[in-house]
Order: structure tokens, then sequence, then C-alpha cells
């Protein structure tokens, strides 16, 4: 029999008991759309990781109170507390000026303020302290106007930078530049507004006030703890950079050789260790989770099979009496199987992309859908299809023409 011949005949199997074949792919296709969703939420997390790693800047690292691996519990965060000092305004400046292999650093802080202009009011914006020069190192760009100067850092000027956000909600109808806003009742003057970038998990990254790092401090306090961008040369020196950036901080906090580091280097390398160690762990049990909803799925189908084996017992001795071979009723139902798993596996699979937009429209999620998943997924629902179709298949195929005759 033709491999097509075995298609049609599946097809027309399967069409003819539209509601009993629904009914036994539900385990297949909650298997599938389980992990699909689960991979393109991390796909889409993943994603958006990249995304911000690649907005550290280009060769950069930062240097700041505390590391990932502080994070890693609450016993040693707590212990980190108690170890780490705060990274002030002169580690920056001894950074900045160390040279070797480290080309620039910057440091940003940050609060939270009320903003008003007139009458309207905005409720605990972000607020960021930025030295000028991380406009460069984490590619800040302005939809309109620019960043502040370093004269306008140095002198402590009460100008600001706002998000796309801030300026649609300040000045719906009008010009941003050149306007005085009031943080916490301070009055500043809008210089520039940022490139819109949209919102991640809910939260848009569009609602900020940026203002010099020297003016932050100043009213904030100048003894809060700060982050520090710091940049190689190139790409060659990027580890010889961290490691005097290392070497530097210690020096300056008169550290032994055998004191632990009481500051933390954040890296985009520890960023992917931290994402794949959190995500890896949630990967597994998914995977777990539809390995047995796909064990279910197969011994479904294979329990239908051998009830569509019973059923067409007379047809199957019919066939055989006018010439099929046992190859052709082993084809036959194992296609129908393998095609029936298949389909299981596409509903699945468009099951959980409409979900995972669903989720990314209402919850501002990211999501993302490899096509290596879904061939991953196709081939697999399929895989099982045919290893539950084996047996029935066999059986189907061992039938004795004249007894499967008799059969009413």
């Amino acid at each position: 029999m033709p491999f097509y011949e075995a298609l049609k005949l599946a097809f027309a199997s399967i069409l003819s008991h539209k509601l009993r074949s629904f009914l036994t792919l539900l385990g297949v296709i909650f298997g599938v759309a389980t992990v699909i969703v689960v991979v393109s939420l991390i796909e889409g997390f993943n994603a958006y990781v990249d995304e911000k790693i690649a907005n550290i800047g280009t060769n950069a690292f930062s240097v700041q109170r505390f590391s990932i691996d502080d994070f890693s519990s609450v016993e040693a965060l707590n212990a980190a507390r108690r170890r780490n000092k705060d990274v002030g305004v002169e580690d920056l400046n001894a950074l900045r000026a160390a040279g070797g292999n480290i080309r620039d650093a910057g440091g940003k802080s940050g609060s939270v303020a009320d903003i008003k202009f007139g009458e309207k009011k905005l409720m605990n914006v972000r607020v960021n302290g930025m030295s000028p020069n991380l406009e460069e190192i984490e590619k800040i760009e302005a939809q309109n106007g620019r960043f502040f100067t370093s004269t306008e850092d140095e002198l402590r000027k009460y100008v600001c930078f706002i998000g796309s956000e801030t300026a649609e909600k300040l000045f719906p109808s009008g010009d941003a530049l050149g306007q005085t806003i009031k943080i916490d009742g301070r009055t500043f003057q809008v210089i520039g507004v940022g490139k819109e970038l949209g919102s991640a998990f809910g939260q848009s990254r569009d609602m900020y006030v940026s203002v010099p790092l020297s003016t932050f401090l100043s009213i904030y306090g100048i003894r809060r703890s700060i982050s520090i961008s710091v940049t190689s040369t190139s790409p060659e020196t990027y580890a010889d950079a961290i490691e005097e950036a290392r070497t530097l901080m210690r020096v300056r906090r008169k550290l032994g050789p055998s004191e632990k580091d009481n500051f933390g280097i954040v890296t985009p390398d520890a960023i992917n260790e931290l994402r794949d160690n959190i995500f890896g762990t949630i990967q597994v049990v998914a995977i777990g989770v539809t390995s047995i909803s796909l064990i279910v799925g197969g011994i479904v189908i294979m329990n239908i099979m051998l009830v569509s084996v019973t059923e067409r017992t007379k047809e199957i001795g019919i066939r055989k009496s006018i010439g099929a071979r046992q190859t052709d009723i082993l084809r036959q139902f194992l296609a129908e199987s393998t095609l029936l798993a298949l389909v299981g596996g596409a509903i699945g699979v468009t099951t959980a992309f409409l979900i995972a937009k669903l989720v990314a429209v209402a919850f501002s999620i990211p999501t993302a859908l490899p096509l290596v998943w879904v061939t991953i997924a196709l081939a697999v629902s399929s895989s099982v299809g045919l290893v539950s179709g084996v047996y029935p298949a066999w059986k189907a195929a061992r039938l004795d023409p004249i007894e499967a005759l008799r059969a009413e």
C-alpha cells in the first residue's frame, strides 16, 4: 500500500469519529500546550534579559554594594548587608581615574518622588541620578532634546531628562522641552525626552525622571550607595578590566588576601548564569509534567486503537481476503495512530501560542516561540502516536482473515 493511501485511510477514520478522536487527544494536547507555553514565556524572558544586558553597554560590568550571589538566600543577603559597605562617589572617581584596561566609569542611584507640573501630579515616579557619561555607556537615546552634560553635573544644575510616558502624562498637548516641573517640590527644567522603551512584565520603562548624579546626591544624600557601570578598553581586555576594578576596590577597602569581597561585581555572564539556574529548574519541571501527560495520552491512543481494531475486524478481513498484506494493515494503523497524535500536537502548539499571546497582551510579559521548539513538539507527539500504535497495528496485521470475516 502506498504511503499516501495509508494517510487517506487514516484521515477518513479520524474524521468519521471526530468527538472520540478529540477526547483521545486531550492528554497529548495538554502535554504539548504546557511545554510550549512555558518555553514561550522563558524564551521571551531570555530575550528581554539579553536586551537589558545589551543595554548595559559594550564591554561593561557593574560595581555595586551587592553581588548576584548575595541574593541566593535570605541568610546570604543578611550576611552581605552586615559585611558590605556602600559604594560611593569616591569609588566612582577612583575607577574613572584608574586607567589601564578600564576605559570609563559612570555612576547612578535611584529613588522615587512625586512629580508635578501645574495641576498635574504623578505619584511615586522613579527618579534616577546619573552621571552624564552613562548616555554612552548604557546607550541612552533621546527622542527630543538631549541628555545632561558634564558641566551641568559638576555645577549641580536642576535639569532633567524624562521618559516618554512621563512627558505624555505631564504634557499631553505640548512640547516638554524647556518646561519646568517640580520633583518633590524642587523646580527642574526639562532638557530632553527619552526614546520610548515600552513595558516589561506589566511595568512601564518610560515612566522616569533622570537628573545629574551630583544634583541627585545633594538632594537625597551624599552618603547613599551608588551603582557604577565600568567599561573596558576592548573585548579582549574585558576580564583584565574586571580584575583591575576588583583589585582597586579591595585596596581602597584595605581587604586582606583571605578576606571576602565586601562589594559586588555584576557581569552579563553572572546574570545569564542566574537566569539559567532559575529557568533550568522550571524547564525540567515542565518537561516532567509534559512527559506524564504524553504517557497518559499515548496509553489513551493505544486503547482507542485497540477498540478501533475490534470495531473494524470485518473490514480487516475483507481487505486481507482481496490481497492486502500484513505490512499494508500494519502501515494503515500506524499511520492512523501517528496522524492522530500529530493532530493533537498541532492543536496543542496552536493553543499554547494563542495563550502565550493573550498573556503577553494582558500582562505585558514578553513571549517568544522558536521554530525549533514547534518542530520538537510535533516530532515528540507524532513519536508518541507511532509507539502507541505499534501493538494495535501488530494485532490487526496478525488477524486471521477467515476469523475476521466471521466477526459481526
